[in-house]
């Protein structure tokens, strides 16, 4: 099993749950690198990985899909400035705890995730990609698992196939058709997430669908006697939204299965501690974690 972890959805989860006093020796805030570092020694306590990634989202306005269409993600909010250094502070921890990171300016963290992931089904081994994201469920195929680690919930691919209406590998194509307002992506209006689940039931993808619209109009769906026209009015939209919701797997990356083999934490780690000002119990437990790997 190789262990494929969305950082950055947990970095900002532990800097909104652990307090902002906890500061490093210079007084600036280090609490979503202590919530991380903690969130990380219960993945390596619980799930005893061999292989695991991390992956980093560099740039929320940098990545190809901006390129594409400037309004992707337009509607977040821009980060607090001082969650940037605990970022970089994360990833050294990442370095310092023996396990492989990576983040792109041109890729956001789902497609290193979708990357690897094609990379570990190759090497004929399943994947756990950990997340709070819906969008990676398209990833999961048969024998691998989705996990939002905080919750503990986890879905195989009949999971996935069950909460939202449709097999993983069509979501992407499902979000294009529904749309994604999280990431500020368009959709066809009027087409929510039951009838998007009814189409891709009936259609393997949104390529078959638009091949047989006048087939459309028979479904059980409600409305669907409007439906295809209206797919029709809007099929720029879904062409420009597949481009966008779909995870690219093959962005260049020049790894093999010893590169997400976890090892042993290095000196690093009680440099970086005595730097951050964290305490002896999680250093000793991460020591401990790691002892055995060597």
């Amino acid at each position: 099993m190789v262990y494929l972890i969305d950082a950055s959805v947990y970095v900002f989860r532990a800097y909104f749950a652990v307090p902002d006093h906890i500061t490093d020796p210079a007084g600036n805030p280090v609490n979503a690198v202590y919530g991380f570092a903690r969130f990380l020694a219960e993945v390596l306590k619980e799930l005893k990985p061999k292989y695991l990634a991390v992956a980093f989202d560099e740039s929320l306005t940098t990545s190809f899909r901006n390129d594409i269409y400037p309004d992707y993600k337009a509607n977040r909010e821009k980060p607090p400035e001082d969650i940037k250094v605990q970022f970089c502070h994360c990833r050294a921890l990442c370095s310092a705890l023996g396990l492989y990171h990576v983040a792109s300016p041109a890729f956001e963290a789902d497609d290193l995730i979708g990357t690897l992931t094609h990379l570990a089904h190759g090497w004929e081994l399943p994947v756990t990609v950990i997340s709070r994201d819906k969008d990676l469920a398209q990833l999961i195929r048969s024998e691998d698992i989705y996990l939002e680690f905080a919750s503990r919930n986890r879905m195989d691919y009949q999971g996935v196939a069950d909460k939202f209406g449709v097999l993983p590998e069509r979501m992407g194509d499902w979000l294009a058709l529904t749309g994604d307002s999280v990431d500020n992506i368009p959709g066809v209006p009027g087409v929510g997430p039951k009838t998007a689940s009814a189409l891709l039931s009936r259609f393997a993808s949104v390529d078959e669908l638009y091949a047989n619209l006048d087939a459309v109009a028979e479904l059980p769906i409600r409305g669907a006697a409007k439906l295809p026209q209206k797919l029709r009015d809007h099929r720029d939209t879904v062409d420009l939204a597949r481009r966008l919701t779909h995870i690219k797997c093959d962005v260049p990356m020049d790894v093999d299965i010893d590169t997400l083999t976890r090892r042993p934490p290095t000196a690093e780690l009680d440099g970086l501690f005595d730097q951050l000002g964290f305490g002896d119990q999680l250093r000793k437990q991460l020591h401990q974690l790691g002892a055995k790997l060597g």
